[in-house]
């Protein structure tokens, strides 16, 4: 047996065949719906230690790729796990009466907090009839002139006399221009003129003034004990007024005191309103309509809100419609919508806010349950991640004007009281995210201890392929989608496979996944049938293939219609297809790629053209230099190595990068060296160490795919073929084009494990092994290299080092 028929890859090894006899259903319409999530036993582990452990630190982070499920399952697992759950209280905000700008928090328990807003709603309400009543009434009325006429009794007792005893001395007293003044009389009875004053003697004059001095002495006395009647009666009447409308409006208070005496906070809120109420009792009266109408015509100072919105309840959180622990799912989080805000009302160009305005965020309504945040929204968002760590490291909510810091002057605004935070917190993102973060930044591994890491793969088993089935069973139920047969589910399966690229395990991009069985349906649903089969999920496959794959046409037309050079006939000294892959981001294929090398006496150096062109990446530089690792070992034991190579994808106009090529320069290198041609027929692919070891690559299947399409396009001989690492096999989910093309004897595949294996696919010569007096057999590749490099290290040491132009084969 020839190498070439012991390393061929047989046609059953191509392809991993799900069997729809091993199904016991017909149609997934039998199955029952899937519970759970398929695939993911350390993710969901992960969850379930991180939500059952309650000490500080343990968030989650869950990391994986979009589709994988993420979403889904912390969404079903909270959701069962919270409606076990105790429900959270309510949160309200109150009015200090103390410091109007820090309102204050207090939790009541749940629905509690939704009452006490619904019943202080309706005190104020009846406050705001009653107190005008009160003021409007007549027995408040009665009592204010009652009080003014003892005022008024008191009054004129003084004043009469302080009369009598200015008329016992020939005075009286008179008004005028708002004044009291004391004059004197004449023998009439009469006051006293000027005139009649100035024909007074000097005696008679000094004794008026005399007396008028005292009487005026005495008159300062009886007004200032007015006035001090005039403060007793404002008092009186005040105090008057506090105790009548205290025992109008009392009852109000007491009802609700009655209902919540065992809340110490809010029968406090209670007494301060109570003595708020007195306390502001004149802004309770009703305005005069002409102050009122002056008031409304002058416009110039914003709207001032009634008292009353003092004792008002805002209502922050209300968790009286939750049926366990809340479950948040912020998908837009920005600053305000995780940590709430003050809103403001713009008046006359002022900006009026109250602590009825103070609006919660989504942290508040997880409060006692979880929130889920989206990490790359969160970090979209400024501030956010920096003030999520902090409500985490104080156990606590402070809302807080965030653009306060950026503005040219300060005003006053609210500093409401903060809530204690108790919330599991769980941030999605991909992997790259997690581990930066866990590097970067300390307070990271601190606060998100627990990784939840969510796999692209599961293994290929059979417990796994019935959970397909009735996922696909789960999915047509949920979106009233044509349910599958047997065939249908048989090679969903095949594709999940052909998705990972591995026949021992299964894809978990479930949103891939979901996007076949609709698209199947589709085609199955246009076609009249009742269940999706096999042929449908096909047709779907090709369809998305050919909305996908313009450039890979264009491609192929360039190479057919020669304006690419590829040759898959005949042979070629130092030239060899390669095998490349081409992502598009949505779509991958195979790329043939021609690559050429020269050899020729110089002093050891390996050029790779497209490293000097700056046109490949570092992994496929250090792939070219373990050539020189290569001959070094197996050539340059007895000799030094006097050979430059100058190697080159040609036509290659953009970068490259990956190792996947190194075993193809060293065949192209040992064909030049050996000066034995290539067939042009056969495409290779592989990485290789040092030791000439072939090691696997990915894209196994689109290369192999994308050379078969240009043989097929020129016409299969038996001749072509793809060699590819031995550990590639497993990988093998080829088209089925290409398994027909291989059972038929028209395409081949070769695997191998050395470079000795492949070089004889590819040259049809043996590479020969190594005797024990370390020479190489005769017309063998490895002989005819070795005397190569034999006869350049002679023709160096002649020229006294060599010289690089020349040797040129």
């Amino acid at each position: 047996m020839s190498i070439k028929d012991s390393l061929h890859v047989a046609p059953e090894n191509l392809y991993w065949n799900c069997d729809p006899a091993k199904f016991t259903f017909s149609t997934t319409e039998e199955l029952d719906p899937l519970d759970g999530t398929i695939g993911q036993d350390r993710a969901l582990t992960a969850i379930d230690f991180g939500l059952g452990i309650q000490d500080q630190g343990f968030n989650i982070f869950v990391l994986g790729e979009a589709g994988t499920g993420r979403y889904s399952t912390i969404r079903k697992m909270l959701e069962t796990k919270a409606a076990q759950e105790k429900v959270p209280d309510d949160w309200c905000y109150l009015h200090d009466f103390e410091d109007d700008n820090h309102p204050k928090c207090i939790c009541l328990p749940c629905g509690k907090g939704k009452e006490l807003h619904r019943d202080v709603e309706d005190m104020v309400r009846r406050l705001a009839e009653a107190i005008p009543k009160f003021f409007e009434s007549k027995e408040f009325e009665q009592q204010k002139a009652r009080l003014a006429d003892q005022y008024q009794e008191k009054n004129r007792e003084l004043f009469q006399g302080l009369e009598e005893e200015a008329n016992r001395d020939g005075f009286t007293v008179q008004g005028g221009d708002g004044t009291l003044i004391i004059v004197p009389l004449n023998q009439d009875g009469k006051p006293l003129s000027k005139d009649d004053y100035e024909k007074l003697s000097a005696d008679e004059r000094k004794y008026i003034d005399g007396k008028a001095a005292i009487l005026k002495d005495r008159l300062n006395e009886v007004l200032q004990q007015a006035r001090e009647l005039e403060k007793v009666l404002r008092e009186t009447t005040r105090q008057m007024a506090k105790d009548a409308l205290m025992f109008a409006i009392g009852h109000l208070f007491e009802e609700l005191e009655e209902k919540y005496r065992d809340y110490d906070k809010v029968l406090k809120h209670f007494k301060d309103c109570k003595k708020d109420i007195l306390y502001r009792i004149d802004e309770f009266r009703p305005t005069p309509p002409q102050f009122a109408q002056f008031a409304t015509q002058a416009g110039t100072t914003p709207k001032e809100e009634s008292p009353l919105e003092r004792y008002r309840v805002n209502l922050l959180v209300d968790n009286s419609c939750c049926q366990g622990a809340p479950v948040i799912f912020e998908t837009n989080p920005t600053y305000f919508n995780l940590f709430g805000r003050i809103e403001h009302i713009i008046q006359m160009g002022n900006a009026i806010t109250s602590f009825r305005m103070i609006k919660a965020g989504s942290l508040h309504r997880a409060n006692g349950g979880y929130l889920v945040i989206d990490c790359r929204e969160l970090f979209a968002n400024p501030y956010t991640y920096e003030a999520l760590k902090r409500c985490i490291r104080n156990h606590e909510i402070k809302i807080e004007d965030m653009t306060e810091q950026f503005r040219m002057m300060a005003f006053v605004t609210l500093k409401p009281e903060p809530v204690p935070l108790n919330c599991k917190i769980i941030l999605i993102g991909p992997a790259r995210f997690y581990y930066l973060l866990f590097a970067m930044d300390p307070d990271f591994r601190k606060f998100f201890k627990v990784k939840a890491d969510f796999d692209l793969t599961m293994d290929n088993t059979e417990e796994n392929i019935d959970k397909y089935a009735r996922y696909v069973a789960t999915r047509c139920r949920k979106e009233n989608l044509l349910h599958f047969d047997r065939t249908g589910v048989a090679r969903f399966v095949e594709y999940a496979a052909r998705l990972v690229e591995d026949k021992n395990r299964l894809t978990s991009r479930f949103l891939i996944l979901s996007d076949l069985i609709r698209e199947a349906v589709f085609y199955a649903r246009q076609s009249g049938k009742n269940y999706a089969d096999a042929s449908h999920v096909n047709q779907a496959i090709e369809a998305k293939i050919y909305r996908s794959n313009r450039v890979e046409e264009r491609n192929l037309e360039f190479i057919k219609e020669g304006t690419v050079l590829i040759d898959t006939d005949g042979a070629e000294v130092g030239q060899i297809n390669g095998l490349t892959v081409i992502d598009m981001g949505d779509y991958s294929f195979g790329k043939p790629a021609r690559l050429t090398v020269r050899t020729y006496l110089g002093k050891g150096n390996v050029i790779n053209l497209e490293r000097e062109a700056k046109l490949s990446g570092p992994i496929h530089d250090k792939g070219v230099l373990i050539l020189s690792g290569f001959f070094g070992s197996r050539y340059a034991q007895d000799k030094p190595l006097s050979l430059s190579a100058s190697i080159a994808f040609e036509q290659s106009y953009g970068g490259i990068e990956g190792d996947s090529a190194s075993s193809t320069e060293l065949y192209a290198l040992l064909s030049s060296l050996s000066e034995v041609p290539i067939s042009q027929g056969i495409a290779v692919t592989g990485s290789v160490n040092q030791n000439g070891r072939i090691q696997p690559i990915g894209g196994v299947n689109e290369k192999i795919e994308g050379f078969f399409n240009l043989c097929r396009s020129r016409g299969l001989d038996g001749r072509q073929g793809a060699v590819i690492p031995i550990q590639n096999v497993k990988n093998l989910m080829l088209h089925e084009d290409v398994v027909t093309a291989v059972r038929k004897g028209e395409f081949h595949v070769w695997a191998v494990s050395t470079i000795d294996e492949g070089i004889e696919i590819l040259t049809g010569i043996p590479a020969g092994e190594k005797k024990e007096d370390g020479t190489w057999p005769e017309g063998t590749i490895n002989y005819l290299v070795d005397k190569k490099l034999q006869a350049y290290s002679e023709l160096a040491h002649k020229q006294g080092g060599g010289n690089d132009n020349q040797g040129k084969s």
